[in-house]
């Protein structure tokens, strides 16, 4: 990243030799000219007011994100700057409503090596291994046999449980990150466990084997090899149907070969939970909860989805300085984020007494 200059260095395209210093995003600052490879996110064509064409979407890396926008843009080059997930920018960095964003001058798609993709897609924070430890052993603790051979029955599929260990949990909105899947699920097992002595009539093993299953179509429906994006699988079926199918080719083969068949309501609870996750109709569930555990199971999930969009959105790692104590609008949440943690003013002036 350099000052920028008035008009981009070469050709618009990034040169044949060498490799461009990858300048991390959230070192990106405003009134700065962004030079190089990201991984792209969500590209969109636009129409502006006076009815052009403009490329809109993010740009990520190992350490954030930030929106970009390219002004004059032809639409039918959308899909040749979205075929590998990658690309090189050019660009000026500037702030809009206290946030960065980068105006691009030059875009081009471009292929990484593997070695790259660790320091151009965000991970987990957390350790995959001791993540995936004690999923395992709240599975353990089931105490219908059964339900327990189902559970041996998935964590047993080393094929299945690799892409556990990676897959991201969505391509952009909640734990969009390698593991994000994983952190996700044993998140929402772990609410469930400080929960559920609180709600005794709830049955333990169908909320806990639920809130494992409800997302596991996902290994399938993206993709993270070459950036995250949507299957073919993905597109046409989806997580909630996937996941209803390998629930009921897993429980077949459970009751073949160990000879504890899960009783049929049980496995249609299981699946109920697996396609009313969503909460509602409009946010893509197929049915609207309608047992007490597929009702605890999608309230959880929403409560951990929003609080981590939230909390993604409001960066508060990061200083905030003043202008910056609202993000844009979250179309997640349909809201703006107040970012600054009240009782930590890092960045910002404490507000006045009685004010």
């Amino acid at each position: 990243m350099t000052q920028a200059p008035s008009q981009p260095s070469g050709s618009g395209q990034p040169s044949p030799g060498g490799r461009r210093p990858h300048v991390p995003v959230e070192a990106i600052r405003p009134h700065t000219y962004v030079d190089g490879v990201y991984s792209l996110v969500n590209p969109q064509c636009g129409t502006a007011k006076n009815g052009k064409h403009f490329l809109k979407g993010l740009i990520r890396d190992a350490t954030g994100e930030v929106p970009i926008r390219q002004w004059t843009f032809d639409e039918a080059q959308l899909a040749e700057v979205a075929r590998t997930g990658f690309v090189w920018i050019g660009g000026q960095a500037q702030e809009y409503n206290g946030q960065v964003q980068v105006i691009v001058d030059s875009i081009a798609s471009v292929e990484v090596e593997v070695e790259d993709l660790a320091r151009l897609m965000p991970s987990t924070r957390h350790d995959i291994a001791e993540m995936e430890a004690e999923l395992r052993r709240i599975l353990g603790s089931l105490t219908h046999p059964a339900m327990r051979e189902l559970a041996e029955a998935y964590l047993s599929n080393e094929v299945l449980m690799s892409r556990v260990r990676q897959a991201p949990a969505a391509v952009s909105v909640h734990h969009a990150w390698i593991g994000g899947l994983l952190e996700h699920t044993l998140q929402l097992m772990r609410i469930a466990e400080v929960t559920l002595p609180l709600y005794p009539d709830l049955n333990r093993d169908i909320v806990l084997m639920g809130l494992f299953l409800h997302d596991l179509g996902k290994t399938t429906e993206l993709t993270w090899e070459r950036g995250f994006n949507y299957t073919m699988e993905g597109n046409l079926i989806g997580h909630t149907v996937k996941g209803v199918i390998l629930l009921s080719a897993m429980a077949a083969k459970v009751g073949r070969e160990s000879g504890h068949r899960l009783p049929q309501e049980a496995l249609m609870v299981l699946q109920h939970i697996i396609v009313s996750h969503h909460g509602s109709l409009e946010f893509g569930a197929t049915k609207v909860p309608s047992t007490p555990e597929a009702i605890f199971v999608a309230m959880l999930d929403n409560l951990d989805a929003k609080t981590m969009v939230s909390l993604h959105a409001a960066q508060r790692h990061r200083r905030i300085d003043p202008g910056q104590e609202f993000t844009e609008r979250v179309w997640a949440l349909d809201t703006r984020i107040y970012r600054p943690d009240p009782l930590n003013w890092d960045g910002l002036e404490p507000p006045p007494a009685g004010g």
